[in-house]
């Protein structure tokens, strides 16, 4: 672990120890070089590479603000003469603008109303959006504007996704947005929403005289979800083609995927999220055809992509159906031609598909779980190669066919470096490298990873950050920083670049990051553990990590401080009641503290419904161990959550005051799931690092962050 020539943090059997000569033989970073931006020398810019113009040629912004075509063989650039992201659409002033790729701009549309995700056709002909919880396009040529639906009220959504839809299916990057260009744009697929039967949960905001409810048709766990259709449209307009769906079955439609020959493929899921299937529907009267059926005893994720191979090859699935997230080739029918990667690890994706070669290019966590690499895997026998290098964790951009990637790599002791490579492995030209010219001036905190053991015997990875300044005999505060949910793990042998850590090594403070069992380290293997019992292993997994923090001579323990929001919040709210022997501050971020109270898609993918699994959700609510509550916490939320109601936390603090409980409470009026302004911003991190001043360190808190 590289850190600095006079400072080495070393793991052994009974812990860390100190060695070498004194670090204070270089400086400290300042409070303004931490927290102000001062510069410091420490780091510097990598490249600004924005993607690949073709198989041989990537796109580099460069420090005149241009746009180049830089040659990946020979280096040679030439200006890149299309926009780098090519032509885009955009609403400026609830209007549509369109820029095409050599930049020109054209507005669109003329409305005193927002019209919402404008979406190019492949063939650059056509706009498709919504307006009005309705669905449209507008041909740019001729700005000839063509409504497809007409019935979008404040239940009926069509193209616009309800919101257990955008938050737990579609996905936040959707940005609402339910509706897919057919490859040769002359259809489009779209889902009808209606959210008549879906519960209101009114949120209240404080603003004016009086003040107003703000409705959310919100289906918590066990209620009753959205009505869905899915419906295709020709472009010239038209009736609607309808899936061959029941609307008002108790299902899920997944994101739509179109086969490169326009054939509109639909995920569906059951209302239990153990059977998800692949139909192919006709787009002429809707029927389906069943191309894929999946069954789990625990759960099933939805696909985020289907890879196509060409000419009718087949496609490429990535399935966790073995306990581990793996590659499995198919014909088109839908029967399986080969699976063809396997092991107790995971593949993350397909980055590329070389047809004639028949090689794909995919990213896995092989090596180690807390690294990614590139691979290639040949669909002929099978033989699966790595192609990048060192003990790094490799995010990479690769070309079109997989011919060349930019690989950006680092570890915990290694600042990020670029480096252009070929489809062998080979390092065509290194790009870059952050490390800046005053680096190896300062003293650096060291952040190792460490591996504890669960109490049924499982080895799981923390990484761990000393103090700087350890003085022999000395115990210092622990302050573990989690998130937890499932398959969203944040131990990883990668820079981290926040300074901040810094400024809390300087001080003293031993900073901590656990990943439990569902946390992906383990694949889908370790996340089946939770099924039905959301919250407890994964805080017992915690809680033997931080048992064994507490057996280390440099930790004192009677500050053992956990902290996270969201998911992360409610683990902190679970430290403090279940695991309240072992954790003794806390600070919890917009938790949730009972499943009940959240979605419904989310919370019975792992709980089931309340009524099918109702000792699930009492042993796993932190309400349930309030009594056994006796250290500091101090419970936060903003009183606008529409994610994460603040009701969570009302009820959490309406049951620590009726037991006689002395904890923290702090609101932030009008905020959402997190804050979006940074004056809030601002002030949610100094309230943060009072709380760390005053119950870890015993300080006062410093004028400075005023």
């Amino acid at each position: 672990m590289r850190i600095s020539h006079y400072l080495s943090v070393c793991v052994t059997a009974t812990g860390f120890f100190i060695s070498g000569l004194q670090a204070q033989e270089k400086k400290d970073l300042t409070f303004q070089q931490i927290f102000k931006g001062e510069a410091s020398g420490l780091l510097q810019p990598l490249p600004t590479i924005r993607g690949w113009a073709d198989d041989t040629h990537y796109i580099e912004m460069r420090t005149d603000g241009k746009a180049w075509k830089v040659d990946a063989q020979t280096g040679n650039a030439i200006p890149y003469q299309k926009a780098p992201d090519g032509a885009s659409v955009a609403v400026v002033q609830n209007d549509i603008i369109y820029t095409s790729d050599d930049g020109v701009k054209t507005q669109l549309t003329h409305d005193t109303t927002q019209e919402r995700n404008p979406t190019l056709s492949p063939d650059g002909k056509y706009v498709a959006f919504t307006h009005g919880n309705d669905l449209y396009s507008i041909e740019i040529a001729t700005k000839k504007q063509t409504r497809y639906t007409t019935d979008g009220t404040d239940v009926i959504y069509n193209g616009w996704a309800s919101w257990v839809y955008y938050e737990e299916i579609l996905g936040r990057p959707s940005k609402y947005r339910a509706f897919w260009w057919s490859p040769d744009s002359k259809h489009i697929a779209y889902m009808h929403f209606n959210d008549s039967k879906v519960p209101v949960f009114p949120i209240y905001s404080e603003k004016g005289q009086h003040g107003y409810l703000e409705n959310t048709r919100y289906p918590e766990a066990g209620d009753t979800n959205p009505a869905v259709k899915v419906g295709i449209v020709p472009v010239t307009g038209g009736n609607t083609t309808w899936a061959d769906f029941n609307e008002n079955d108790d299902q899920y439609f997944g994101t739509p995927v179109w086969t490169p020959e326009g054939h509109l493929w639909v995920q569906w899921m059951n209302r239990g999220q153990d059977n998800l299937k692949i139909y192919d529907i006709n787009l002429e009267n809707g029927a389906k055809k069943e191309i894929y059926d999946e069954k789990q005893p625990t759960w099933i994720d939805w696909f985020d992509s289907i890879a196509f191979l060409s000419n009718g090859q087949g496609f490429i699935l990535k399935s966790d159906k073995s306990g581990w997230a793996h590659l499995y080739w198919y014909n088109m029918d839908g029967t399986l031609k080969k699976q063809l990667t396997s092991g107790n690890w995971t593949v993350n994706g397909v980055a590329a598909i070389d047809n004639k070669q028949q090689v794909i290019t995919f990213t896995a966590r092989k090596e180690v779980s807390t690294r990614t690499d590139l691979y290639q895997v040949n669909m002929k026998n099978g033989a699966v190669t790595r192609l990048t290098f060192g003990d790094y964790l490799h995010s990479t951009m690769v070309s079109p066919s997989g011919a060349y990637f930019i690989s950006t790599y680092s570890n915990l002791a290694t600042p990020p470096m670029m480096a252009l490579l070929n489809n062998k492995g080979k390092v065509i030209k290194e790009l870059g490298n952050s490390k800046g010219s005053q680096y190896d001036q300062y003293n650096l905190a060291g952040t190792k990873i460490q591996y504890y053991k669960t109490r049924d015997g499982l080895d799981l990875p923390m990484t761990i950050t000393l103090p700087l300044h350890m003085q022999p005999g000395k115990k210092y505060p622990v302050l573990i920083s989690i998130y937890g949910g499932p398959d969203a793990g944040t131990v990883y042998d990668s820079w981290k670049p926040a300074l901040s850590s810094q400024w809390w090594a300087e001080k003293g403070v031993i900073q901590v990051a656990i990943d439990n069992r569902s946390s992906g380290q383990l694949g889908k293997m370790g996340m089946n553990y939770i099924h039905r019992q959301l919250g407890k292993h994964e805080i017992e997994d915690y809680m033997d990590a931080a048992g064994w923090l507490r057996t280390q001579p440099w930790a004192d323990t009677s500050k053992i401080c956990i902290t996270g929001g969201s998911f992360g919040g409610y683990i902190t709210c679970m430290a403090l009641s279940y695991g309240a022997d072992v954790f003794t501050h806390g600070m919890a971020n917009y938790a949730v503290t009972d499943w009940r109270l959240y979605d419904s898609h989310y919370t019975e993918r792992y709980m089931d419904t309340p009524a099918e699994n109702p000792d699930g959700y009492h042993i796993t609510s932190p309400i349930t161990y309030a009594d056994r509550y006796k250290g500091m916490l101090r419970i936060v939320h903003g009183t606008m959550d529409d994610n994460v109601h603040m009701q969570n936390s009302i009820q959490f603090v309406d049951k620590l005051e009726n037991l006689g409980k002395h904890f923290e409470f702090m609101v932030y009026p009008g905020e959402r799931h997190g804050w979006r302004t940074s004056i809030k911003n601002r002030h949610s991190d100094n309230e943060m690092y009072r709380f760390i001043y005053r119950y870890l360190l015993e300080q006062p808190f410093p004028a400075e962050f005023e």
